[in-house]
């Protein structure tokens, strides 16, 4: 058992060890038809902190010769598998991470990468092998002498790609990687190759190292796609078992639609289940740098796109002119492509479109906004908090000023004329109320449709249920009275002790003249 050749078991049983737990291994019985075919190299693109990690680790275990690992998949879906004993601990595998080498060995990272692998091999093989000969050329020896194929599980395999501007650098890097999976030696002894990044395979002129490889990105990953994010029956599961607020967890951790079924970040999940709590775990494993240098571009519209999702929209996005390069951004389709890949964004492949997948990535983008160079829509946004407490407290004069200021900061933006804008207005100016709140916007209740019902989660904690409703060039107290008519609170029973209505009113008046009006009155439950 090596460190890079043959690893245990360890990564995986310390996964499987944790508190929580999700069985992923049906992943390796797709891998197992896929070894020794055409079909034996997968590339694997996901966000950061999307399972990939773990799953490498479970491989590892399964195919490694370096353990037993009969105990630790005892019970799992893998074990079901009528060829579940054939493939298990019966292959050389190779396991490298190389964003660490990267860090130590920039200018020289093939010839360290194969030092170290050289390393393990001596334990093994002495001086049966010449280690003045490529790895490519020593892997066929070794599976010359053994008659045992290689698994090679490379994670990060693009860091060298994302980060160095040194042609002569990556051209080796590449040409190394094609000596491990496509050259006439790795015909022999390759069975199956594994490798992950951030970024899909970047198409390099001259260059086909990686030509031959499946992909699976952010944006299309069937059938894999489920081994990785948490499914919603999962996450259901999980909130059953720690006795949380699936609607709040799905708000705050939902959203990334991939091939149509609905993913969460996993990451965030197990931490809220810990926890007990809700609260933006992104933020303190991703970079914010990286939203900002995309959403600060100037690309026409991209400023507009962004603030439309923001506000709970979705826009249009080509995401087939993407170089699947970070350096090459040439258009708004390539920043918003870009944003999907690193996760900040979801795509929705039916109607090709980018959105704001949950609150959580939300509050990235609020905080990225505050260093970036969106001052006025920052200010805004740094006054939601402000605007919630002022409506619960009654205070109808100062909520009608907080409006006015989003109005007047998104007007360039929104095109602000009728209740529909309003009502995008209205999103963003109550931009951190999702935390606490399931909003919803045009419900059926009553007689009507409100505009929004703000029903409390039960993280909501002092926070009451509220109906807003909205009137353009008419009185707010004509907002109270429809709302009290139709009965929209009535939708409302059982939230809580009161109950807020909020009358909000834009009076054009005139070209230059924008004013906002609010009446707010409390009721009790009761009087539903």
């Amino acid at each position: 058992m090596g460190i890079y050749f043959n690893p245990g078991n360890e990564s995986f049983a310390c996964d499987k060890n944790s508190r929580i737990y999700i069985d992923k291994t049906g992943l390796l019985e797709y891998l197992n038809g896929m070894l020794g075919t055409n079909s034996k190299c997968l590339a694997v693109s996901h966000a950061r902190r999307f399972g990939k990690s773990h799953a490498a680790g479970m491989i590892d275990a399964y195919y490694s010769l370096g353990c037993d690992s009969t105990e630790i998949f005892e019970g799992t879906k893998i074990s079901e598998s009528a060829d579940y004993k054939k493939y298990m601990n019966k292959y050389n595998v190779i396991h490298l991470d190389i964003s660490s080498f990267f860090d130590f060995y920039k200018e020289n990272i093939v010839e360290k990468v194969t030092e170290y692998i050289y390393k393990d091999f001596k334990e093994s093989f002495n001086d049966e092998l010449n280690y003045h000969d490529s790895l490519n050329y020593n892997l066929m020896v070794i599976y010359q002498k053994t008659n045992t194929p290689f698994v090679i599980i490379i994670d990060e395999w693009d860091c060298v790609i994302r980060n160095s501007d040194d042609k002569e650098l990556v051209h080796k890097y590449l040409q190394f990687l094609h000596s491990l999976f496509k050259s006439e030696e790795s015909k022999v002894f390759l069975a199956l190759a594994y490798i992950t990044g951030i970024l899909p395979i970047k198409k390099i002129k001259d260059e086909s190292a990686l030509n031959n490889f499946r992909e699976y990105t952010m944006l299309k990953s069937k059938p894999i796609g489920k081994y990785y994010g948490f499914t919603e029956e999962e996450v259901k599961g999980l909130c059953k078992e720690y006795d949380m607020d699936f609607d709040a967890v799905k708000a705050w951790y939902n959203g990334y639609l991939i091939d149509g079924v609905h993913m969460y970040n996993p990451n965030s999940v197990v931490q809220s289940m810990m926890d007990k709590d809700y609260d933006s775990y992104w933020r303190n494993t991703s970079s914010f740098a990286s939203i900002n240098t995309f959403i600060t571009m100037n690309y026409a519209g991209l400023k507009d796109d962004i603030m439309k999702m923001l506000a709970g929209g979705k826009v249009r996005v080509n995401p087939n002119t993407f170089q699947n390069d970070f350096s090459t951004i040439a258009s708004k389709d390539d920043a918003l492509t870009a944003l999907i890949h690193l996760g900040y964004l979801g795509y929705d492949a039916d109607r090709k479109s980018a959105y704001v997948p949950n609150y959580e990535v939300a509050t990235a983008f609020e905080l990225a906004l505050q260093t970036g160079g969106w001052n006025e829509i920052a200010t805004a946004i740094s006054t939601c908090d402000e605007l919630l407490f002022e409506t619960i407290d009654g205070n109808a004069e100062r909520v009608a000023e907080l409006i006015e200021l989003a109005h007047d900061t998104y007007t360039s933006v929104l095109k602000y004329n009728d209740e529909n804008s309003l009502s995008c207005v209205l999103t963003m100016a109550y931009f951190t109320a999702p935390g606490y709140y399931n909003i919803i916007r045009e419900m059926p209740a009553g007689k009507g449709f409100a505009d929004f019902v703000f029903i409390p989660r039960s993280n909501a904690g002092f926070r009451p249920a509220m109906v807003v409703e909205l009137k353009y060039n008419k009185s707010a107290d004509t907002a109270i009275k429809q709302i009290k008519e139709n009965r929209y609170h009535g939708a409302l029973s059982g939230y809580g002790d009161k109950i807020l209505l909020v009358g909000i009113s834009y009076d054009a008046g005139g070209k230059d003249k924008k004013h906002h009006t609010c009446v707010i009155e409390e009721i009790s439950s009761v009087e539903n």
